[in-house]
């Protein structure tokens, strides 16, 4: 098993931010709007360095993606950003109509989501974002996994033309993707290769693979461990290369089963290569309020569950 040295701990949120201001500086049509979350969702010093391409919308998320959407047809970057409770399900048919259908230039950009969010609790633990985002004709949908990836997949989004979702998060989680490593959108990450067992890991439960595979090596099984950071468009051929090797499939995110990088990888495989799949992630329910080392621990999305996962699969293998 190939050992990752965390580089530090920061929040994925912060990231964005850093990308975003990345993006401005590259790109003078790159602009930003908000939903009086500025700093939460780290715009501040994009708004610094340029005031005059920053909108503070106020709480209003669906005049806002219908402003982004007029902003990107007039030939701008447009960028949005509120918690991803908010970013994506309360201005569905906005997302629908305006960004999707349009087929316009917007970067919807949800932060705080998941079980992560913590105290905050159920009515903004956005646990089905990535579904509502995936079924959109048009929409690429982005999870990255650390603070340096999620960086790099904001200046990626602001170079791609079209309508694109980046979910991001509050906590501070490990730094192990270097800066130089190269992201390209639709284009799995290697994390380890191994034989045994196909282990398939989006945002937050990339690192919580990492510490599953170190300990399933010292049970003497090679799990092979790809990091999905987009799960629209998939990487299809990545992830049939890996089933095809090793013959079982563990698919893990912080998110429900349903509609999520699970129900992906389980279409895909139904239609050419079905083999044995077991999930990990959220299965058919609503957050809660508490810590989010805590609801990981109760929402069974931990290490200690990909491994059990992994050797339940084995023995259907």
């Amino acid at each position: 098993m190939k050992k990752y040295t965390i580089l530090g701990n920061k929040d994925t949120r912060s990231g964005f931010g850093d990308g975003l201001l990345e993006a401005g500086k590259r790109n003078p049509n790159v602009v930003a709007l908000c939903a009086d979350l500025t700093e939460s969702v780290k715009m501040t010093a994009f708004k610094q360095a340029f005031p005059e391409r920053f909108v503070q919308i106020g709480i209003a998320e669906a005049n806002m993606a219908s402003i982004a959407a007029g902003m990107a047809l007039s030939g701008k970057v447009a960028f949005y950003s509120s918690f991803a409770a908010f970013a994506t399900g309360r201005v569905y048919d906005q997302i629908r109509q305006s960004v999707a259908y349009s087929n316009t230039n917007v970067k919807i950009c949800g932060s705080h989501a998941g079980i992560t969010l913590g105290e905050d609790g159920a009515t903004h633990q956005i646990l089905e974002d990535i579904g509502l985002m995936k079924m959109m004709p048009n929409m690429i949908v982005i999870n990255p996994c650390d603070y340096n990836q999620t960086k790099q997949a904001a200046i990626a989004i602001a170079e791609y033309k079209g309508p694109a979702y980046l979910r991001f998060g509050r906590p501070k989680v490990p730094i192990f993707i270097s800066e130089d490593t190269p992201f390209v959108i639709g284009k799995a990450l290697m994390i380890n290769e191994g034989k045994d067992v196909s282990i398939f890991a989006t945002g937050h439960l990339v690192w919580e693979a990492i510490l599953a595979g170190e300990i399933l090596a010292e049970q003497g099984i090679d799990a092979e461990i790809i990091n999905i950071h987009t799960i629209k468009p998939l990487d299809s051929e990545a992830i049939l290369r890996s089933v095809e090797k090793t013959g079982c499939v563990v698919s893990c995110e912080e998110h429900q089963f349903n509609g999520g990088l699970n129900d992906s990888i389980a279409q895909l495989l139904a239609r050419n290569n079905p083999k044995p799949m077991e999930y990990v992630g959220i299965d058919d329910q609503f957050g809660e309020s508490g810590k989010p080392e805590d609801l990981m621990v109760k929402y069974g999305l931990k290490a200690a569950n990909i491994v059990e996962a992994v050797h339940k699969v084995l023995k259907r293998k």
